[in-house]
């Protein structure tokens, strides 16, 4: 049990030292390099009763009523918002994360038990269709255990958008969470268990990510999904693929925020910092690339500099603050050299550029100029607080540049003109498009990308029929 700010989290107990190897995964707090909490791996006894588990459970779970799960699921839901505040800083002492969007996380994750609980029975509800059958239908059929394999970056709810609605439509879930939030992951199913999901339909592995592949080669895994980096992906989806298995990857981005001559600049500037500082910049859909129209380049490049200049970086646990540590040393470490890169490169930079003095893993919001398109720089997913401005003579070159990226998640166009927004919606290659408003996932609409960003969708009815049997049925 570790202390986070003035409460405390209590982790449930793990199996005796016999279930675990001589492995250690660490949970290091990203603000000030102190070991939280060190756990062992799982051992190869621990991790078969696991599984074992997991199937038994998943035939019980899969026979269980919709309203014993959705009771479950808002129980969960009522566990979260009554603890948000000791959940979000066990959050932000593991990730980094301010305390502020931390405790936000958590109430997303109660929003998404919420919207399953109440509407997965009527989305998964039979469709009967008109042939020459007496009687034919389509239903929605529980697959069995699936794996995720999750990241640090959004430490609940990258897991409760997964979880919850594969809970509700009967499946079983294990999660090998990454490796430096071991508390969040088993804290999430503690959460699941306290509300009454019986054990063994959600579990936390305790493993390393050279064990993956023998999971997704075992038959007790039936599909996996993932959220991670674009190698993460292809190797997972290279093994699921070969055993002719179900994969959802939601992978990198490198989101364009399209500024058009149309718009409040002061405004859009602010909601343009907003959405490259997002988690400290670490997000997927965070936006990486400002477009902006030639007419009022120079202004608001003023602007977006002076706003990110302003940023007060410092204790994740303290309110006031708006950026926080990133996650790891090794990722101030890399972003560092991508900036460094990109100055080689002719690149300038306007603010920032640098790690910060003292301890922790913290990192100047920065702004670059002049970065060659079709550079290195260029392509690369940025994951920090370091933004990209060009300058683009109208609409029709803002799509060129933003769809010459092998990424294509998100993206945000800021412009008052109708004819100018339909024109970027229909022609942006991303998985959403947000007009006038920042890129953000929601329960109600479908989220993932394409290209080198993934494939298949999470939330929504899309993301529920992901990972279930769509079994079409003809009585003669």
């Amino acid at each position: 049990m570790e202390k986070m700010g003035h409460k405390r989290y209590t982790l449930p107990r793990l199996k005796n030292r016999e279930y675990c190897r001589n492995m250690a995964i660490k949970s290091i707090n990203p603000a000030n390099g102190e070991v939280l909490r060190t756990f062992q791996t799982l051992s190869a006894l621990a991790l078969e009763e696991k599984l074992s588990i997991a199937q038994s459970a998943f035939h019980a779970w899969k026979v269980t009523p919709f309203s014993t799960r959705s009771a479950a699921l808002l129980r969960a839901a009522d566990i979260l918002e009554a603890e948000k505040r000791t959940l979000g800083e066990l959050l932000t002492s593991e990730m980094g994360k301010t305390v502020g969007s931390a405790i936000a996380e958590v109430e997303k994750c109660a929003l998404a038990c919420r919207f399953y609980a109440e509407h997965a029975e009527e989305l998964l509800a039979p469709r009967h269709v008109v042939t020459g059958a007496s009687k034919s239908f389509v239903q929605y059929r529980p697959l069995g255990p699936i794996l995720a394999v999750m990241p640090w970056n959004f430490p609940f709810w990258q897991v409760f958008r997964f979880a919850a609605p594969a809970l509700m439509a009967g499946n079983a879930a294990l999660l090998k969470h990454s490796s430096n939030v071991p508390q969040c992951a088993l804290a999430i199913e503690d959460i699941f268990i306290r509300a009454g999901i019986p054990r063994g339909v959600f579990q936390t592995l305790l493993v390393e990510s050279a064990q993956v592949e023998s999971l997704l080669k075992d038959d007790r895994i039936v599909a996996v999904t993932l959220t991670g980096s674009e190698a993460a992906g292809r190797s997972v989806a290279g093994i699921a693929g070969s055993q002719i298995k179900k994969t959802v990857l939601e992978l990198g981005g490198s989101d364009p925020f399209i500024v058009m001559p149309s718009v409040n600049l002061e405004e859009t500037a602010t909601f343009a910092v907003k959405a490259r500082t997002v988690n400290n910049g670490q997000s997927c859909i965070a936006a990486k690339r400002f477009l902006v129209a030639d007419a009022i380049y120079e202004e608001f490049e003023r602007l977006f500099v002076e706003k990110m200049a302003a940023l007060r970086v410092g204790d994740p646990m303290a309110d006031s603050t708006e950026v926080g540590p990133l996650a790891t040393a090794q990722i101030v470490h890399d972003l560092q050299k991508q900036v460094d890169d990109a100055v080689a490169d002719g690149a300038v930079i306007k603010t920032g550029g640098r790690r910060l003095n003292g301890k922790g893993n913290y990192y100047a919001p920065t702004v670059l100029t002049g970065v060659r398109v079709g550079s290195p720089t260029f392509y690369e997913e940025i994951f920090g607080p370091v933004a990209m401005l060009f300058r683009v003579a109208d609409a029709a070159e803002a799509i060129r540049v933003a769809n010459d990226s092998p990424f294509g998640l998100g993206a945000s166009v800021w412009t008052n003109d109708p004819e100018e927004q339909d024109y970027l919606v229909q022609n942006l290659e991303a998985g959403s498009v947000f007009v006038n408003a920042l890129v953000a996932s929601d329960p109600r609409l479908p989220f993932g990308g394409i290209k080198r960003s993934g494939y298949g969708r999470e939330l929504s009815v899309e993301g529920l029929l992901e990972f279930v049997n769509i079994q079409s049925v003809w009585v003669k």
